[in-house]
């Protein structure tokens, strides 16, 4: 893959680097990747007020991070496309290296 543009990291960071940018919306993405849920029982699942959990799952459904299917009356949520959490789980890994090298250096 080429460079990217700046036009390009602009909608990058627009689209998703901003969705990211809140650990629950993080958290909510790991949780439908366990299993899609309806909106209360994410709320259950994290411990999180369910109109905060309905908050963060609109701006993660604007951004194309999640999707929405009915099962009758409840609207279940899945991941969109599961290489976010790859992505996730990569930037977990750099997370934790950089603080063990950081902590190799203190002592």
């Amino acid at each position: 893959m080429s460079n990217p543009t700046l036009e390009e990291l602009d909608l990058l960071h627009a689209n998703i680097c901003q969705a990211l940018g809140d650990p629950k919306r993080i958290l909510i993405l790991y949780a439908l990747d366990e299993q899609p849920r309806h909106v209360t029982a994410l709320a259950d699942d994290l411990g999180m007020p369910q109109p905060t959990v309905s908050r963060h799952l609109r701006v993660l459904r604007q951004r194309n991070l999640v999707s929405t299917e009915r099962n009758g009356a409840a609207v279940v949520y899945t991941i969109q496309d599961n290489r976010i959490i790859s992505v996730l789980d990569t930037m977990r890994g750099i997370l934790r290296d950089s603080l063990a090298q950081q902590s190799d250096m203190l002592t």
